[in-house]
């Protein structure tokens, strides 16, 4: 099961950028979408069946603002749309597809960098996720998380630390928020195969430069609950597709 997680910042501005020909390529079984922006009727969705992906939107209310999606050349058990908590659902930030005993969510976490409301907000959707996450693995152990968690977890994973200190995304509340999700029984995919640094998955676009500096923050992540771990076969970031002001980052199981 080879998966990609991809925020594409509007599928559709993606579209024009190449991103068919791009999936073209067969760069993986499933293609994880955060940040669609976009209702499924407003995009030519027939290209991606033409290449032999079923397609699964959750769509926020609000048009042109957040949503996920799934691309995947294999046909699910099961699909779930939401996580049951309003605000999150209305936004269109989970989908969840079930491969046999594997349940795979794709998540859009919330930003903090508008302000004080949405980083209050982030630390809500936060707990309410821990909370429904760990009352998921009850039922199902085996579990992949893939999306976008506007979160870099520990100092290898951001270009400039110090820097960033008070920047949301990088906050100690946020990042202890990750230490406690992998201290519950959680494995970073990409850290278990590579340790080493200036790995990112996101760069500013108010910088154009830092992209080509690479001055980013590795914010993407498909995780998955250790009964997954020993299926990991490869794990790695591809920072040179670039449709996006992410690349997509990748995780082939072998289940």
């Amino acid at each position: 099961m080879r998966i990609i997680s991809y925020n594409l910042n509007g599928i559709r501005a993606a579209l024009n950028k190449g991103f068919l020909d791009w999936l073209k390529t067969d760069p993986a079984d499933i293609i994880c979408i955060q940040e669609t922006k976009a209702h499924r009727d407003n995009v030519p969705h027939q290209q991606f069946t033409d290449l032999g992906y079923h397609d699964y939107w959750y769509s926020a209310q609000k048009k042109g603002y957040s949503g996920v999606a799934v691309l995947s050349k294999l046909k699910p058990d099961n699909v779930v749309y939401g996580s049951g908590h309003q605000v999150s659902d209305e936004e269109g930030r989970v989908i969840q597809l079930d491969f046999g005993p594997v349940r795979l969510i794709n998540a859009y976490f919330p930003s903090g960098t508008s302000g004080d409301i949405r980083q209050t907000y982030k630390y809500q959707w936060l707990e309410e996720f821990f909370d429904y996450l760990s009352n998921l693995r009850k039922k199902n152990p085996k579990l992949v998380l893939c999306g976008d968690y506007n979160i870099a977890h520990k100092e290898i994973d951001i270009h400039d630390p110090k820097g960033n200190k008070n920047s949301s995304g990088f906050l100690p509340e946020e990042r202890s928020w990750m230490d406690k999700f992998y201290a519950s029984g959680w494995i970073d995919s990409f850290r278990a195969i590579h340790p080493e640094p200036d790995r990112y998955s996101w760069w500013s676009q108010r910088f154009p430069s830092v992209r080509l500096q690479n001055k980013g923050w590795r914010i993407d992540y498909i995780n998955v609950t250790e009964p997954l771990k020993k299926s990991i076969q490869n794990a790695d970031i591809y920072p040179d597709v670039k449709h996006s002001d992410h690349c997509p980052v990748f995780l082939d199981l072998k289940l």
